[in-house]
Parts: structure tokens; C-alpha cells; sequence
């Protein structure tokens, strides 16, 4: 098992870090995005306004091939896209990359929404009709029927990678993230959580992708325009630092300073980085997820729904991801120190020392940090990689830690292997508390509590709530995601099964460890992305073939 695990963070790196100021999977996702945006003739800007004619029903025809309306499938796309990227991901680009960060996800966007055009209007031009008068489309059609059977062997790996994707992180990892919060927060034991998240995607799934169409149509723009009235709030009370906040973020964009107090280098390549791969990450656009959701749509027109698919990233990412973005900057949020119990074993937490005369310098000591009134005298205690503030001995913050931090070293030194807390008296301790610089869900949960209260108490609740709603929505799209390339390597008779084994691995992922699980997830993400880039790199002159016909029509 230790080496599956080292043969998968390989991977990961290997897909989604090398090289690591600019990994190369990021840099082929954006070259087309530029390239498709130029040879389109920049259609996310001219054709923004078509894609909201489109959305809005003015073309639906009841009689049109297909299964759901094109506001059902932008929202069931939507449901996939938006979620923990919007609340975690922004605040992992600011905090290592600074306000700068912000806005390469805004750059990443614009050319998102051109590739999200681009392998839509493919998916629709290509789908096919099931037996039972449904149909179904994605990359592994556009793939076969595009580019011919000696490409099948890419649409089969393609549609390998997605099913497993879907079971693993459009799932399980989606019910590990709401077990952990409510555990977390409200001290309910996982299995229950697990239960009651599975049966609500069992009671959607189950019904097929019109049930999970009218669904996602109810429940998207409900959590969407709550989380954004809850930051409006939150920029009314501090109006006096939203130009500011804009300021820094484009000001940082080009002169970027270091993230959260001194975190990371301050270069250009690494703002654009993080902003880049969380804008990716974000909106999803090339992935070759979204295009099996608007393949369903009822139209006869493929551009129509490429239109509408091009107002995902808007969505996504320059309206919900800008959101938090700025109430992160403009609450102070991101370069602060926040009040947290913290776990001196967890993998967030690192140490450093220097040798005291405490021990006896032989091989058998222990590493030692020593505190005193709440601060270390011989190293530095980090958390997300920013030092801490003072540490307490306990929840009141009225007990300044004087102790000790005994550390064993593991074997690969990249970490402590054992980690064990005493104070002065000899009391061996759990956890400690103190000020500490916050990452992901926890630093929008940090900005939301800060930003809200001087009208409300608990605001932090809000961005918990967004996660649970996120969590479920993610894993109710994913399993048609799933259940699609189930049907395309197995036939149409093993949706029912894959859906039913979806439902169980849900409640799993939300009961056990899924380390390695969220890993594998992203490898297989990883390669989804890179089967479906080539596939749209070749299919490019189709889809502006297609697009140009389409706008010669003087009644569009």
C-alpha cells in the first residue's frame, strides 16, 4: 500500500506539477485557450450576449432532440463546477500568491469560457440517442466519431478516466468534505452524515438526468445567490476597501508581494501560477466534464448550446470566485492571524529547531522545541506554512503555553513522524491555541465570521452551509458524468448498476480516510484533461466550421 500511495503522489506531481513553476498541463490548457479564443475571433465577448437570449429560453423548442432545457443544463454543469474550488481554491491562491493571484483566475476565465464553447458545441454536434430515446454525449463521442475509429483507444481511456473521476472525486472525496465539517463543527459522527448525504443523492441520481436536471435548476441559483448576497453584505459594510482591494489585485498581478505574511516567494511565475491552476480548477474548462452535461441539452443547434456553456467561467469564476476573493483581500483576512485550536500533529503544522543545551547531542535524543509564555525560544511552529502567533494551553486563551514540542523525525525527512506536547508540569497535551494564519474553506470561513460581524454573529456558518449545498450539488452531477462513461465502455444496461455502486461509494468516502483516494481522483482528472485537449486541438477547424455557418444566418 506504501508504495501504491508513493506511485500516486508521483503522478499527481508528475501531471499536475511539472514542471513546478508552471506545470506543463496548465500551460497546454491555457495555449488553447488563447489559441481558440483568437480563431474564433474572441466569441466569448462578442456572443456573451446570445449565450443570455439562449439561456433564457428564447429558443427552446419542447420538440427538439435531447433531454433538458438549456437552463437545466447550464445549472447541472454549474452544479459540478461550483463548489469548493469557489470557496477553498481563491483562498489558496491568495494565500500562497497574494491579491495578484485574483487576477490570473479572472485572465484564466476569459479564455475558459472559449474552450468551454469549443468542446460543448462539440459534445452536441456529435452525441448520440440512446435505446430508449435519451442521449448522450462528452468527449469520448466527439473523440470516436471525429476523429475516426483508430482514435476509439483515446475515447475509451478518456471515458475510463471519467468514470473513475466521477466515483472518486465528483464523490467520495465531495461526501469526506461535508462528514469532516459537520464533525468539525457540529460534533455529528460521520456515518450519519454519510447516510443522510447518500440517501438525498440516491433520491436524485437514481431518477436519471431529468430528475437531476430539474434538481440542480432549483438548487444552483438558490446557493449561488445566497453566497454572493452574503459577500455583498459583507462589501457594503466595508465599501471604503473594495477600489482598494481591486487596486492590489491588479496592482499584485504584475509587482506581487509574498502571500500570507512572507508565504511564498513574491514572483511574478508564482502569482500567475496558483492563479492560473485554481482558475482551471475552478470552472473546470477543458476537462471534458461539462460537455457531458450540455450534451443533453433539447436543441437542434450545437453553437446555441456552446454559448450557453461559455457562461459557466463567467459564472464560476469572475462572478462567485471574485466574490470571495474579495472578502478574503478586503476584511484583512488573508494576512492575518486568527484564533483556531490547532493540532500539533497534523500535516498543516511543521517545526524547526535548533539543538538546546537540554539535550545530550547523542543519536537517541529527541528533537525539542521548548515554548515560553506562549512562544518558541529555540525554532519556529508554522501553520499553513506562516508562523504562528502565541499558543495557550487551553480554549479560553488565558494560559500561555510553557512547555515543550517533542519531535521524532521520520525516515524520509519530510515531516515528524511522532509529535507530542507537554506543559511545564509534565501534562501531556492534545491541542493547543493561538493565533494562526488560515488556508482554503477555513480562511473563507475566517473572512465570512470577520466580514459579518458587526451585523450578525457566526458568519462563518454561511460559507458552511455553501459547502454542504456545493459538496451535494458536485456529487449529484458527477454521477451522470460517471454513469455516461459507464454507459459508453458497457453499454447502456450498466447505467442502473453504475449508479448504484456511485450511491455506495458515497457513503464510504464519507466514513473513511480518502489520502490516497482524493490523489488518485486528481490523477485521473489529470488525464481526462489531457485526452480531451488533444482531442480538441483536432477538432478546432469543426468547431469554427460550425460556429461560422451558424452566424451566417441573419436570424440568429
Amino acid at each position: 500500500m506504501e508504495t501504491f500511495d508513493q506511485i500516486i503522489s508521483w503522478l499527481v506531481d508528475l501531471i499536475w506539477n511539472t514542471p513546478e513553476a508552471m506545470p506543463a498541463m496548465v500551460v497546454i490548457l491555457l495555449a488553447f485557450g488563447i489559441y481558440i479564443t483568437v480563431r474564433l475571433g474572441f466569441i466569448q465577448i462578442r456572443r456573451f450576449g446570445h449565450g443570455l437570449k439562449v439561456v433564457t429560453g428564447f429558443y427552446d423548442d419542447p420538440e427538439d432532440e435531447g433531454d433538458i432545457n438549456h437552463f437545466q443544463a447550464l445549472t447541472t454543469a454549474l452544479s459540478a463546477t461550483v463548489g469548493i474550488g469557489n470557496i477553498a481554491g481563491v483562498a489558496l491562491a491568495i494565500h500562497y500568491g497574494g491579491p495578484g493571484a485574483l487576477f490570473w483566475m479572472w485572465v484564466t476565465a476569459l479564455f475558459g469560457m472559449a474552450i468551454k464553447y469549443t468542446e460543448v458545441t462539440l459534445a452536441q454536434e456529435y452525441r448520440g440517442t440512446n435505446p430508449d430515446g435519451s442521449v448522450s454525449g462528452g468527449p469520448m463521442y466527439y473523440i470516436e466519431r471525429g476523429l475516426g475509429e483508430n482514435w476509439k483507444w483515446l475515447a475509451v481511456a478518456f471515458a475510463i478516466s471519467a468514470a473513475i473521476c466521477a466515483f472518486l472525486t465528483g464523490n467520495a472525496v465531495q461526501a469526506n468534505t461535508v462528514a469532516d465539517v459537520m464533525k468539525t463543527d457540529f460534533q455529528i459522527p460521520v456515518w450519519i452524515t454519510g447516510l443522510i448525504t447518500a440517501s438525498l443523492v440516491a433520491a436524485v441520481v437514481l431518477g436519471g438526468i431529468k430528475r437531476i436536471g430539474k434538481v440542480t435548476s432549483r438548487l444552483v441559483p438558490f446557493m449561488g445567490i445566497l453566497y454572493v448576497l452574503g459577500a455583498l453584505i459583507i462589501l457594503l459594510i466595508n465599501y471604503e476597501d473594495v477600489i482598494p482591494s481591486f487596486v492590489a489585485i491588479v496592482s499584485n498581478a504584475f509587482n506581487p508581494t509574498a502571500g500570507a505574511l512572507g508565504v511564498g516567494s513574491g514572483a511574478l511565475i508564482f502569482t500567475l501560477s496558483y492563479g492560473v491552476q485554481r482558475g482551471l480548477f475552478s470552472n473546470e474548462a477543458g476537462q471534458g466534464s461539462a460537455p457531458i452535461a450540455h450534451s443533453a441539452a433539447k436543441t437542434d443547434q450545437p453553437v446555441r448550446e456552446g454559448v450557453v456553456a461559455l457562461l459557466e467561467p463567467f459564472i464560476d469564476t469572475l462572478i462567485i470566485c471574485t466574490m470571495t476573493g474579495l472578502v478574503i483581500i478586503s476584511t484583512g483576512a488573508w494576512d492575518m492571524h486568527h484564533k483556531s485550536s490547532v493540532d500539533p500533529t497534523a500535516d498543516i503544522v511543521s517545526y524547526t529547531y535548533t539543538q538546546t543545551s537540554g539535550g545530550t547531542g547523542q543519536a537517541g535524543d529527541a528533537p525539542v522545541l521548548y515554548f515560553e509564555n506562549g512562544l518558541p525560544t529555540n525554532g519556529e511552529m508554522t501553520h499553513y506554512e506562516a508562523p504562528v502567533d502565541t499558543m495557550f494551553s487551553d480554549v479560553s486563551y488565558n494560559t500561555p503555553f510553557n512547555g515543550r514540542i517533542e519531535l521524532a523525525p521520520r525516515q524520509n525527512e519530510d515531516g515528524y513522524r511522532g509529535v507530542t506536547v507537554y506543559s511545564s508540569d509534565g501534562t501531556q497535551l492534545n491541542n493547543l491555541y493561538g493565533g494562526v494564519v488560515q488556508n482554503g474553506a477555513p480562511l473563507t470561513s475566517a473572512a465570512f465570521e470577520r466580514g459579518l460581524a458587526p451585523i450578525i454573529p457566526g458568519g462563518g456558518y454561511l460559507v458552511t452551509f455553501a459547502v454542504l449545498l456545493f459538496a451535494i450539488s458536485t456529487s449529484i452531477s458527477w454521477s451522470y458524468y460517471g454513469d455516461r462513461a459507464a454507459q459508453y465502455l458497457f453499454g447502456f444496461e450498466s447505467i442502473f448498476w453504475y449508479r448504484l455502486a456511485f450511491v455506495g461509494m458515497h457513503f464510504f468516502g464519507a466514513v473513511v480516510t480518502l489520502t490516497t483516494i482524493w490523489a488518485f481522483g486528481d490523477v485521473m482528472l489529470g488525464l481526462m484533461a489531457f485526452f480531451n485537449i488533444i482531442a480538441l486541438f483536432a477538432l478546432s477547424g469543426v468547431a469554427y466550421k460550425i460556429t461560422k455557418k451558424y452566424f451566417e444566418n441573419p436570424d440568429v
